[in-house]
């Protein structure tokens, strides 16, 4: 059961990283696998009672790997950490089969209490390099968690979650298809489209005051109005109803 377990990890790592060439690799220099398989024990400690060994372990594993991943965490089949340096998995944290974690990976949690405080990753989920998903939020089933995203609230099922704080975009393609760091080439980039979006406001806009100033040229050439002399100030000297007055006297 142990070996066929193992087997299934080894082969996991293969099929989702092209750098793998031969079992024996993956088993001596794969140090995600290595935290796995101390956490598999320490997790198995934790359970029985054994807290501080288990804490223990998991340490050293720590510094071996420079991967932690509390001995509390429950953790599915098939888990891949690429990379790994970095990684951070908390105690109520929960993951299920099939998800791949690269470097600076955090499942962090939110607040002091003693209960679930950690997120949960379902099945299939990728998470990006430097993401950050904190708190008791859950992420969907084939999710995908870009580079750098901080994620705080729950992620849909086949959601992809980019930027800080991280919003949802629906990516291209099927959900089963593997993004390598939770990234595709093809995905929007929502601040982008939001500045694109500012940019046909402003142009809209722009021709509708042009039209505004026609039409104000246009009606007030076709009413007739003459221009005006101004005073120095500015404003428009007042006509005189009887030019008789300013005519010198005995001209006719």
């Amino acid at each position: 059961m142990i070996f066929k377990r193992l087997g299934e990890e080894i082969d996991s790592i293969m099929v989702r990283d092209p750098a793998a060439h031969s079992r024996l690799e993956v088993m001596l220099c794969y140090p995600g696998l290595h935290a796995l398989l101390f956490y598999r024990v320490a997790h198995w400690a934790w359970g029985r009672g054994w807290r501080v060994f288990a804490r223990f372990l998991s340490h050293f594993a720590k510094w071996l790997t420079g991967i932690e991943i509390h001995p509390g965490a429950e953790v599915g089949d098939r888990l891949f950490i690429d990379h790994g340096t970095g990684v951070v998995i908390g105690e109520t944290a929960v993951i299920g089969n099939d998800v791949t974690l690269y470097q600076g990976v955090t499942l962090g949690g939110t607040s002091l209490h003693k209960g679930k405080r950690h997120p949960t990753l379902e099945d299939g989920v990728i998470v990006g390099s430097g993401a950050q998903v904190l708190g008791p939020l859950t992420v969907g089933s084939a999710a995908r968690i870009g580079a750098n995203a901080v994620v705080l609230s729950d992620v849909p099922h086949g959601m992809t979650m980019v930027g800080i704080p991280a919003k949802a975009i629906q990516r291209p393609g099927p959900e089963d298809q593997f993004l390598a760091y939770g990234c595709d080439a093809a995905l929007p980039d929502p601040v982008a489209r939001a500045i694109d979006a500012l940019r046909q406001e402003v142009v809209r806009l722009r021709k509708r005051v042009g039209e505004l100033e026609d039409e104000t040229k246009n009606g007030a050439g076709g009413n007739g109005t003459s221009s005006r002399r101004r005073r120095k100030d500015g404003s428009p000297e007042e006509e005189d109803d009887n030019p008789s007055r300013h005519q010198a006297p005995g001209s006719v």
